[in-house]
């Protein structure tokens, strides 16, 4: 195995593997990424099993094969080099040489052969749509993921679609039973991917997921196949292993109505929450509103640190109302925002709170209030 490829290229390329490659694994070869060449190119693969990308770069290739070598010492190593190209090659022993200017590294690789299989075929149709939009459906609702590995069905989003007329509907829903965020998109064909009953689309998977799209500006492709969610963009394709569980209905927790609705600007709130949060902890981490005449008063007190204490002017004339958040939540609510302006919809007696823009119902977070 021999080729010639551009340093920016290979350690962009390596770089991109690091969040995959498993680092506490009793199969040492999961540690590696595969490298194999083609005509005019290499392909990078990487893979926990559960999860696999598989990638395409321009490379001058003197002679083909294939070697799986350590993902992160590669990735060190060419970040350490100097110079504008790689010279990677292959010794019979599985011994990999890279030099670049005067700089030579050797590190030992391990067969492919031993590497799991990684088909870089599609099975079936992929649908567009646009990266940067997913992107934004993944911000805005996989903070809400459960971080419980016992509530496995949790540990994700839920993609779903649905047909409204002549558009698509394309939804993200996360929720860890104490908040739960909402958040859609619409495609003006019907033609699309069909998932009524909506695919779960685990933790590590999203993370990777929203790097895979984070500079795709135009459409990437998806699909179901096989039990895995599939994205391709430009030479590119990832993989992830859905998780093979029902999410629960959603739509039960969505409140049919609220007794109180307040409009508040989102950057006045959001850097007060953020000031109550300084001094919040584990133990103590919830922020006291109360509304009065025009007026949002904002406390928190934890007795290993202290108090704080804040008021903001607004438009507010019911009776004065006191409502305590978990801080985190809260913040993590309204700070995924675009607009100006926010919404915040108390239930009646307890019930849960809605948070969403003024004037774009596209986004909303429900958050569970506490007990004051």
């Amino acid at each position: 195995m021999d080729f010639n490829i551009k340093r920016e290229t290979f350690l962009n390329g390596i770089q991109r593997t690091l969040g995959i490659v498993e680092k506490k694994t009793t199969m040492p070869i999961l540690n590696n990424i595969l490298i194999k060449t083609d005509v005019d190119k290499i392909t990078i693969i990487a893979s926990d099993r559960e999860i696999s990308l598989i990638a395409d770069y321009e490379a001058e290739m003197i002679k083909e094969g294939e070697i799986t070598v350590s993902a992160r010492k590669l990735y060190e190593m060419v970040r350490e080099m100097q110079g504008e190209d790689v010279h990677f090659s292959v010794n019979e022993n599985n011994m990999a040489m890279l030099s670049c200017l005067k700089s030579n590294y050797r590190i030992s690789g391990l067969s492919a052969e031993d590497f799991p299989a990684i088909a870089g075929n599609l099975d079936g149709n992929l649908f567009n749509i646009n990266g940067k939009l997913l992107k934004e459906l993944i911000s805005k609702t996989s903070f809400a993921m459960s971080t419980d590995e016992i509530r496995k069905n949790l540990n994700g989003v839920l993609l779903e679609t649905d047909n409204v007329g002549n558009k698509q509907k394309v939804k993200m829903v996360a929720t860890d039973g104490h908040r739960l965020a909402m958040a859609y998109m619409e495609k003006d064909s019907s033609d699309f991917l069909n998932l009524e009953k909506g695919v779960v689309i685990p933790r590590k998977g999203l993370g990777e997921l929203r790097k895979f799209v984070e500079d795709e500006e135009e459409e990437v492709g998806i699909g179901v196949q096989g039990g895995m969610f599939v994205v391709k963009a430009n030479r590119s394709i990832l993989k992830i292993r859905l998780i093979d569980a029902e999410y629960p209905d959603y739509r039960r927790v969505i409140p049919a109505e609220t007794e109180t609705m307040i409009h508040f600007d989102k950057d006045a709130v959001l850097h007060a929450l953020r000031r109550m949060y300084v001094i919040s902890s584990d133990q103590y981490s919830s922020v006291v509103i109360s509304f009065k005449k025009d007026k949002m008063i904002l406390t928190s007190t934890n007795p290993d640190i202290g108090e704080a204490r804040d008021e903001i002017d607004i438009v507010y004339h019911d009776n004065d109302m006191d409502i305590a958040f978990n801080v985190k939540y809260i913040i993590d609510a309204i700070e995924v925002i675009d607009e100006k302006d926010v919404l915040l919809e108390i239930g009646h007696d307890k019930k849960p709170c809605i948070v969403k823009p003024v004037g774009n119902d596209r986004y909303l977070c429900i958050v569970m209030p506490l007990q004051i």
